[in-house]
């Protein structure tokens, strides 16, 4: 590191701003599509409130995909962050709050869709901010702090659905509040010191999202392994506790929820400074998915309620340090940075390709061999996780 080593780190300031800003796109999404979504189109949908869910699922999980992609390109193109942040801001709230105004199903999933490439078009460039912004010596502190996130977007959720807050409009206008609190203070008020070297284009060569086995591509498939996991237990975890304890109720499931993601919070940043002071990035990242693989083997062998909530919060704790860990470390291996939004955005599909893979997984497996089976093939998955960063090479530092 240079002389006057505290200039070549990003400042503090900054990085906090930034976690509440990147905390501010999981408020904006995961109360909505875990508790006000499902609500509104049993309202709307009647008897196929279920099956209308699927297809509106769907269609965002595709929207979110091409969104993620497309404007993290734009915003390379233009090389302007926060102008598409703020227009995904605004754009995104705006179609919350029309929401209510879709009285059937038709005119709901053309909204949702909208809103997904709205969502989008703040997330991608937010993202691809921080690759423009944070060296490498900070990006394992940079993971830890994305760990807010998931636990900010479960605990806005109590927020929105509190008893004042009864009519469906209101509790929208809730999200964008909370949401502009979150987010306008880092596009607002951020001063990041800028690094040139984290602009440089590299040399041209072959590129390392394009060779099998390199570090993009390895990081690419850890994270879809890993992610194809969260997201069977994010849609199962209530079926998959009925099973084991019909007597639990859903309080004490969205607390043992919420409690894997505060607990993931200071792990995550314990890790995460540990990786930037030894330079080990991918170290944590391995261990944690190690972990997820315990842990998922464990929901598979457990014989009772006691077992079952252990094993799952070891699950859950780790999974959600690694998709915060990994989130950082990923901007440590993109091979260009005037392609980092876009690649971001790529990135981006290990998020939304599980969702289609796992109800096939589900379907499969669950009605014949039970939720052992499928916890089973999940360990698998993240063992393969293990294997892929266990022999990830060394990434070059940036600062």
């Amino acid at each position: 590191m240079a002389e006057g080593g505290a200039l070549h780190r990003q400042s503090m300031r900054f990085l906090l701003l930034y976690a509440l800003a990147a905390a501010g796109g999981a408020i904006a999404y995961v109360p909505f599509l875990t508790l006000l979504l499902p609500a509104r189109v049993a309202e709307l949908g009647g008897a196929r409130d279920i099956e209308w869910l699927g297809y509106l699922t769907f269609c965002g999980a595709v929207a979110a995909s091409m969104g993620g992609v497309v404007f993290g390109w734009l915003s390379d193109r233009t090389q302007s962050r926060r102008a598409w942040v703020f227009a995904g801001l605004v754009s995104s709230s705006a179609l919350l709050l029309v929401m209510p105004s879709a009285h059937n199903i038709s005119a709901l999933i053309l909204i949702v869709i909208g809103w997904q490439l709205s969502l989008n078009m703040m997330l991608g460039p937010l993202a691809a901010w921080a690759g423009d912004v944070v060296p490498d010596a900070q990006k394992g502190l940079l993971g830890g702090l994305l760990a807010f996130s998931p636990a900010l977007g479960a605990w806005s959720g109590a927020l929105v659905t509190m008893p004042g807050l009864v009519a469906f409009d209101e509790r929208l206008m809730a999200i964008v509040m909370l949401v502009a609190a979150a987010v306008l203070p880092a596009l607002l008020f951020a001063r990041p010191r800028i690094f040139p070297e984290l602009a440089d284009i590299s040399p041209a060569e072959p590129s390392a999202a394009t060779r099998p086995g390199q570090p993009a591509i390895r990081m690419w498939l850890a994270r879809l392994l890993v992610q194809i996991a969260e997201a069977a237990l994010f849609a199962y975890l209530y079926f998959w506790f009925r099973s084991i304890d019909p007597a639990m109720g859903d309080r004490e499931k969205a607390g043992l929820f919420s409690l894997a993601l505060t607990v993931a919070v200071p792990v995550a940043l314990l890790a995460g400074r540990w990786a930037d002071r030894n330079d080990r990035p991918f170290v944590p990242l391995a261990i944690a998915a190690t972990i997820t693989t315990v842990g998922l083997l464990g929901m598979a062998l457990a014989t009772g309620p006691g077992s079952a909530k252990a094993a799952y919060l070891v699950f859950g704790v780790a999974t959600t340090a690694f998709l915060s860990l990994h989130a950082g470390q990923t901007l440590r291996v993109l091979p260009r940075a005037d392609h980092r939004g876009r690649d971001l955005g790529i990135f981006n599909l290990t998020n939304t390709i599980p969702s289609l893979v796992m109800p096939w997984l589900t379907i499969s497996l669950v009605p014949g061999f039970g939720f052992d089976a499928l916890f089973l093939l999940l360990a698998a998955l993240a063992a393969g996780a293990v294997l892929l960063l266990a022999t990830m090479p060394d990434a070059p530092r940036s600062s």
